[in-house]
């Protein structure tokens, strides 16, 4: 929202804060409310702290400089829904079955009922649970696999990607959507859940992350009032392509379109923080910041931006994997800079570890506690990193191995999503995957960007550890049957009209 609109949000709530009753003992005294932002596509160039020169992300900044930020974050997969499933689950997306690539509409398959999320794990002990924004773990016949079937109470959301559905306007006031979406009308419009049922369909884009953000600060004030922790787990549509932004951000970013979206997702940002600090929860509320993948290079100066990294979305290169990381909690994290090794797959044994959570004993998590990195300032308990690919296929598996500062590859490909054009021919589609014997080796602290391989000759000591790190990785971490390669029903998908013809056209309510 503007800043004038910040003004009267605020102003909102103190009325609510006031007339409705608070209680003044609560759950939070003990249990920190647990906070993550998890943005769509967004590279490890695109913010305004990371160095973009015209990127205007002033509340991530100020995030940025009063938290913790992490160098060398990891997502677990180059594209969305393997991402999504390891960040609520602290496991590889091989072992939840959420290989290869991402959900459709009609997907059969979804995130299994038996996997643990961050949500299921917070229920025993009292915590709210809320996912605003997009899920992409499935759907399935009659909503099965929705968030409310995996721990969440509330739920606000486009299931999936919002180019995968027919998208016509995506700039105030009705500025086309500048993309590849579904105008092929093979699936049916986007829809918006609450909950479990659709509310809207198609959902305006123009106006969802409005929603999003009501949605957002008004589950954290009810929590507040009636003394419960909370987990909110706020997913960003933006900045997906094809990016959108309402009147308050449309033409207002140097930075073009991409640079509305950036605007309009920051100010988000800024405004669930802002509330935090007036609701004198700020210091109760442990804050995550972070991507489900790179940025996607394929349109061009509509794209994002991976910085000095190499290629991004869709591989397993860094600009694919390596995201931006922030974590924030004023008076327990101190404001700086780490160069430890962490990744998403952390962040659910780190919030564990935070509120004393039991996990099932026979539970086997590829994350680590970042507590060490977090409070301490100390060493990572992680060594090292394994990059699964998009298309996870268990007849090659990983990718690649990072140990320490060293990086392995021991498969490299190109992708769609790091664009047909590029002017690095590595990172294109038409760089099929090609096997390396002996591995193409990295230090990534003296070569982020992954110029210049080293003689593996030279480096005896650091192979053997990478090859025993290897020979571990494949032993132990199992593959789960792929729940995407169930296929595709397209009667199974979200329609708010059930029955209706002609389908999928029909599929519309407001």
């Amino acid at each position: 929202m503007s800043t004038a609109n910040k003004l009267y949000f605020l102003v909102v709530w103190a009325l609510v804060y006031v007339i409705l009753p608070v209680s003044t003992t609560t759950a939070a005294d003990t249990q920190p409310n647990i906070l993550i932002f998890f943005v769509d596509d967004l590279g490890y160039g695109d913010l305004g702290y990371c160095g973009h020169p015209t990127s205007e992300t002033p509340n991530i900044d100020r995030m940025a400089s009063q938290g913790l930020v992490f160098t060398q974050f990891y997502t677990a997969n180059p594209v969305c829904s393997p991402s999504r499933s390891s960040i609520l689950t602290g496991r590889y997306p091989v072992r939840t079955g959420i290989w290869p690539y991402v959900f459709m509409p009609g997907s059969i398959g979804g995130l299994p009922k038996s996997e643990v999320t961050i949500a299921e794990m917070l229920k025993p002990l009292g915590y709210r649970s809320s996912i605003v924004g997009k899920w992409h773990l499935g759907v399935g016949e009659n909503g099965t696999h929705l968030p409310l079937h995996h721990g969440f109470d509330e739920y606000l959301g486009v299931p999936y990607s919002h180019d995968i559905c027919p998208c016509l306007r995506c700039f105030f006031p009705d500025q086309p959507c500048w993309n590849q979406c579904d105008l092929g009308l093979r699936f049916t419009p986007c829809p918006l859940y609450a909950n479990n049922t659709i509310i809207e369909q198609p959902v305006d884009l123009l106006s969802l992350e409005e929603k999003y953000l009501s949605k957002a600060t008004d589950f954290i004030q009810s929590s507040v009032r009636h003394g419960s922790p909370f987990f909110l787990y706020y997913s960003y549509q933006h900045i997906h392509h094809p990016q959108f932004a309402g009147g308050n951000f449309t033409g207002k970013a140097l930075r073009g379109k991409v640079g509305d979206s950036l605007l309009e997702l920051d100010d988000s940002v800024g405004a669930v923080l802002d509330l935090l600090k007036y609701l004198n929860v700020e210091r109760e509320t442990f804050v995550f910041l972070t991507s489900d993948n790179g940025p996607s290079l394929r349109n061009e100066q509509r794209g994002g931006n991976a910085g000095l990294l190499k290629c991004g979305k869709g591989t397993t290169y860094e600009g694919g994997m390596r995201v931006p990381g922030i974590a924030y909690w004023p008076g327990k994290i101190r404001a700086g800079k780490t160069y430890e090794l962490a990744s998403v797959i952390d962040l659910l044994p780190t919030v564990a570890g935070l509120v004393n959570a039991q996990l099932p004993a026979d539970l086997v998590l590829d994350g680590v506690d970042m507590a060490r990195i977090l409070f301490d300032n100390k060493q990572s308990l992680r060594d090292h990193f394994v990059y699964y690919p998009a298309h996870a296929d268990p007849e090659y598996g990983f990718y690649a191995i990072r140990y320490q500062n060293y990086k392995a590859h021991f498969y490299t490909q190109g992708e769609d999503n790091s664009d047909i054009l590029n002017r690095d021919i590595d990172c294109r589609p038409t760089a099929v995957r090609t096997p390396h014997s002996p591995p193409l080796l990295y230090n990534l602290h003296d070569d982020p960007g992954e110029l210049y391989a080293l003689d593996t000759d030279d480096y005896i000591d650091i192979m053997n550890d990478i090859y025993e790190l290897a020979e571990r990785v494949n032993r132990t971490v199992q593959w789960r049957d792929s729940e995407i390669n169930k296929g595709e029903d397209l009667d199974l998908q979200p329609c708010c009209n059930p029955g209706c013809t002609p389908y999928p056209y029909c599929c519309t309510c407001v």
